[in-house]
Formats: C-alpha cells, structure tokens, sequence
C-alpha cells in the first residue's frame, strides 16, 4: 500500500508543477494531502492497511509544504516589515517605514487575489476584463454548493463589478 501512496504523491507533485506560482504549488499539496489524511482517518479499514507509519509520514510531508508555503509567500513580507535598516541616527526613519508598509500592502494584495482568484485568473489583465470573467470568488461557490444541503436558500454573494 505505500507504493500506492507513494504514487499518489508523485502524481500530485506532477500535477502541482502546473502553477508557476511556488506557493500555489505547496496550497495544491497540501489541499491533496489532507484530502487523503482526512479519508484515511475516516476509514478504519484503510488506517490499518496502511499502518500508523503512512499517516505519520503524511502529516510530516503535509507539515513540510505548509512550511514551505509560509517561506515561500511570507518570507518578503516580513522582510518589509523589518526593524533592519530603517534607522537613520538612531531614529526610525518615517519615510523609509512608510515605504515598507506601502511595499507590505502591496505584496499583501498581491498574494491574496493570486491566491483567492483560483487557477486560471493570473491569465487575465487585471481589471475590467477580469471582473467580467471572474464573477465568483472560491467561497462564493462552495457556498453555492453547500447551500442545497444546509437547508438555508441563501442567494449566492455575487462579486462587485
């Protein structure tokens, strides 16, 4: 059974090389990984076919994307918001803290709409164009999905134009 696993994670490195986006790629493993950690702890069955050492491997791989993840997206951020380098005589220096706060919210913006726009939105020009084709953001839809089961006849939130 770990060649099965073992496949799995060959296939979903593969597939993951498809964003050229780094921290994408790590979001895609671990939202794969955990999928299958979630069915391997739901199923007595598998757990015992696959042992406790599969599902302790899988949480460490899944514990090393999300580090990776947090590296690969945060690492600048931070360093925006560094105390390094933003003294002059011994007193911060307010246009070069202003600086790293614009450059910050910048880099925040940034990460949430490639991140919120799903797979195919860093194809389109930022804009008009993309707000015609992009009407829903992803928890827009899983709401959507979700709605018929909860019972509740919430309209779907449709995104500003």
């Amino acid at each position: 059974m770990t060649s099965v696993m073992e496949s799995f994670g060959c296939k979903s490195e593969v597939k993951s090389k498809l964003y050229k986006d780094p921290s994408l790629r790590y979001i895609f493993m671990m939202n794969n990984g955990r999928y299958i950690l979630q069915k391997i702890k739901e199923s007595t069955e598998i757990h015992e076919l696959l042992g406790d050492s599969s599902v302790r491997k899988l949480s460490s791989e899944l514990r090393g994307y999300h580090k990776n993840y947090q590296r690969e997206t945060w690492s600048k951020g931070l360093q925006c918001l560094s105390y390094e380098g933003s003294q002059v005589n011994g007193k911060v220096h307010k246009p070069t803290l202003k600086e790293r706060f614009k450059n910050f919210n910048k880099l925040f913006d940034d990460i949430h709409k490639t991140h919120s726009t799903g797979w195919f939105g860093h194809y389109l020009t930022a804009g008009r164009q993309e707000e015609k084709y992009i009407k829903y953001q992803p928890e827009d839809i899983e709401a959507a999905i979700e709605e018929p089961f909860d019972g509740n006849p919430a309209p779907v939130a449709r995104r500003k134009n």
